[in-house]
Formats: structure tokens, sequence, C-alpha cells
């Protein structure tokens, strides 16, 4: 398949999210998800999906988009100004979880397709995407588990694939205005048209498929660990450096929000309690100041070390 065919990007990201949602409601027993079907005024729609107070995740948001438009907002056109000015599809899945135990990580994945076309001009098309992990305590082996799960989805397209992108997941989730990274990190990639239409569509199904293996046994591992309002008020601080970036830094709500997307679906990654304190610190020596020293560095986590 060397010729770009949306249609089957739009059938992949519809069993993924389907697939995910399954997962995830069998992992919670609880809840399900609610789905709402959304259409936009300038073309286009899509499904979102939220599971809300469930037995382990506090809220899980998975959506599915396929938005058209005259022109490219400026978010998606800001590193390729060439393009500006293009029609432009744009669709994939984008999820976030919050679980509700401390000691299981947030996560978040997303995979995605755009195409651009102008009159008198062959089509661009990319992809882009990733996931990465925000734990509020660190496990090393759940790290190794992680990126190494990350480096096999990369393996099979390219021997520089993942440090490539491991660095890239690095230096985008990076909160600027506090010097700190937003988790351990894990994939990120975009404007990728490498090779041809297949072997690019293929990475990215490699992406999208790896996350539940990446992150189910985490979760399972860590879902019953006791924990009390101290680890619990951590983490709602903690979250507090996810909503920071996601509404400052990151791409995928400043394309939704430029391109007249649905709000509700756009920051359903947002998570339902968080708490600011002003400049606080964690004491020397608790889990919570190892969470800075040890998992909030760049680090190669493919390796224990010991």
């Amino acid at each position: 398949m060397t010729t770009i065919d949306i249609n089957v990007v739009k059938a992949y990201l519809l069993n993924l999210q389907d697939a995910i949602c399954t997962a995830l409601e069998s992992e919670d027993g609880k809840e399900k998800f609610r789905e709402d079907s959304w259409q936009r005024p300038e073309g286009g729609g899509g499904i979102s999906r939220v599971l809300a107070e469930g037995d382990i995740f506090e809220q899980a948001g998975v959506n599915f988009s396929h938005v058209q438009g005259k022109n490219l907002p400026p978010s998606a056109s800001a590193h390729r100004p060439e393009l500006a000015g293009r029609s432009f599809q744009a669709l994939g899945v984008s999820l976030v979880i919050h679980p509700r135990n401390p000691y299981v990580p947030t996560s978040h994945c997303n995979v995605r397709f755009f195409l651009a076309k102008k009159a008198g001009a062959n089509p661009v098309w990319w992809f882009g995407g990733g996931f990465d992990l925000t734990p509020y305590y660190g496990f090393e082996e759940d790290a190794i588990h992680w990126h190494r799960t990350a480096k096999a989805a990369c393996d099979p397209f390219g021997p520089d694939y993942y440090a490539r992108f491991k660095q890239w997941c690095d230096e985008y989730f990076f909160i600027k205005h506090r010097n700190e990274p937003r988790g351990i990190g894990g994939l990120f990639f975009d404007d990728l048209s490498d090779n041809n239409f297949a072997h690019a569509f293929g990475f990215m199904q490699s992406v999208g498929d790896h996350f539940l293996p990446a992150y189910l046994p985490i979760v399972q591992k860590r879902k019953n660990i006791p924990f009390g309002e101290g680890e619990r008020d951590f983490q709602l601080y903690r979250r507090g450096r996810y909503v920071e970036f996601n509404l400052v830094y990151d791409r995928g709500t400043l394309f939704g929000l430029q391109s007249g997307g649905r709000t509700e679906s756009i920051l359903m990654s947002l998570p339902p309690l968080v708490k600011w304190r002003y400049n606080w610190t964690p004491p020397l020596g608790t889990p919570e100041a190892r969470l800075y020293e040890i998992f909030l560095k760049p680090r190669d986590w493919l390796v224990a070390k010991g």
C-alpha cells in the first residue's frame, strides 16, 4: 500500500478506540464508557467516550475525531509555514487515563493522521502520536517495562526510531515554566512520512497497538496498593502539573481549540480533581521527593541501574 488511503486509517482508528475502551472497562470492572457523537459545523465530527468514577479509573477519556477544514490552523502549520492556507483532513484517537490510586500512573496516548491539499500541488500527509507515562510514585521496574515496550513498537521500523522519538518525547513533554518533565516520557513523533504511506501507517499502528501492553501490566501491579490522604493529596498536587502542560503547551489542545473542535472533548484530558499549593517542595527523604530526584530526570530507562 503506497497510495494514500484515508479510509483504511479511519477504520484502524475506530477499531483502536473500541479495543482500548473494552480493555479499560474490563480492568475497571465497575463503570462503563459514556459515548457522545458530535458534529463540527465546519466539517467532520467525532466520537467521545468517557468513563467516570470507576473503581480503578477516576476518569478515562478515549476520543476519536475526523475533522475537515479549508485552512490548516496555526498550530498545525507553525512548523511547516509553507502549508498555511491548504485545506485539511485530520483524524486520530486521543486518550488520557487518570487512575484513582496514586500508585498507578496517569497515562496519555495519541495517534493521528493529517492530509493537506492545495489546487495544483501534490497532497501532503503525515502521521503523528506517541504515548507517555506520568507517575506520582515511581517504580523502576514499571519505567523499564514502559520503555522496553515502547522500543518494541519502534524496532521493526527503523534502528533509530526509539532513540529519536524517546528524546523527542522528553523534550516535548517538558514544562518549561517549571523546568521539569511531565513524567518519564515514552514516545512522541510528528510530521512522519518516512519511506512511504504503508511504512509510516504501519508505525502509527504499532504505537497504537503497543499502548495497552505497555500500560495495563502497570495498572494491574499497582492498583491494590493501600494509600492514604497523604498520597492522595500528592497525586492531586502533581495533577496540577498535568493541567498546566495541557493548557499552555500541548499541540493537540491548541489544534482542537483553533480548529473549532468540541470543547468538552478537547478538555476531557483534564483530571476531575486537582490541587495547587504555593511554592511547595516535598521534604527530603520522602517517597514524594524520590519522584523528583530519580524519575523526573532524563534517563535511559531500558536498563536497571542496580
